[in-house]
């Protein structure tokens, strides 16, 4: 059955990791609606590599020009004045946060972070944040990604740290921080993305030695949902990149409003654990 359970949720991974409604959440959720059990921490943090591997190839273009332009800029000073080799040092700033508080709360975030009726609280809390961004942000402002400052970077990088709470959404904080600072929404959007790259690569392959040893989904289940969530999410990216030029995300606040006040529901009344 782990196969079946692995294709739903590697499609769930997918749908969920870019889209400010929080994957973590979801991985949690839907396995407790259909009564199966936690997959556990360690399968989420590798499924995500699959969703990873659709931002590396996306954004292909992106990275591979800050990556350069960041080597040249470690071998000659000369070279550390142009957007990319700022953005790249800002995706490093960026990653700190969540690399410090990801090491130093191991323990609660794959165990006491993992109730459910947290991941509702933090469903509803973080939807609110986002639609406050919404609201915030002046229609007249359109800074993009080559605008931001080291502060903007630091900012954006501790809202990235909340999202080890499942519910809260790496995407939808760090999309939120990017608001409040006065980005568009594809500025946001993108700069999201890009950053999410060394956070989640470095997480996935530090809960892969914990693959199939017993608390959690095997091996063939983790390899199958991760390869699902990497075509899925593929499609996603696109998908959300094109929506948000005309629309706001507004849809997506209601939507983890709803869910989590379902979640504390079902799980107050034990009908869900």
């Amino acid at each position: 059955m782990h196969t079946l359970h692995a294709i739903v949720e590697g499609v769930v991974q997918g749908l969920t990791e870019f889209l400010p409604i929080s994957s973590t959440a979801h991985l949690r959720i839907v396995p407790a609606f259909a009564g199966w059990e936690d997959p556990g921490a360690a399968f989420t943090a590798v499924v995500q590599l699959g969703t990873m591997a659709a931002v590396l190839l996306y954004f292909r273009k992106d990275l591979w020009t800050i990556a350069k332009a960041v080597l040249a800029g470690l071998r000659d000073p000369a070279q550390r004045t142009g957007a990319e080799w700022r953005l790249g040092l800002f995706i490093i700033l960026g990653t700190i946060p969540i690399g410090i508080l990801g090491l130093a709360f191991k323990h609660k975030i794959e165990h006491q972070f993992r109730t459910l009726e947290l991941i509702g609280a933090a469903l509803i809390v973080a939807g609110l944040v986002l639609a406050w961004s919404e609201r915030s942000r002046r229609h007249d402002e359109k800074r993009d990604i080559e605008s931001l400052t080291p502060r903007d970077a630091a900012i954006i990088g501790v809202a990235q740290a909340a999202a080890l709470v499942p519910g809260v959404s790496r995407s939808g904080a760090t999309i939120s921080a990017g608001l409040f600072l006065g980005l568009d929404r594809v500025a946001a959007a993108r700069y999201s993305f890009l950053l999410s790259v060394p956070a989640v690569v470095l997480s996935g392959l530090f809960e892969l030695k914990d693959v199939g040893d017993g608390r959690g989904y095997g091996a063939g289940a983790t390899i199958i949902a991760t390869l699902l969530a990497f075509v899925v999410g593929y499609a996603s990216i696109a998908w959300l990149l094109r929506y948000i030029t005309t629309h706001t995300f507004n849809g997506f606040v209601g939507y983890r409003i709803v869910l989590g006040a379902v979640v504390i529901a079902l799980a107050a009344a034990n009908t869900i654990n």
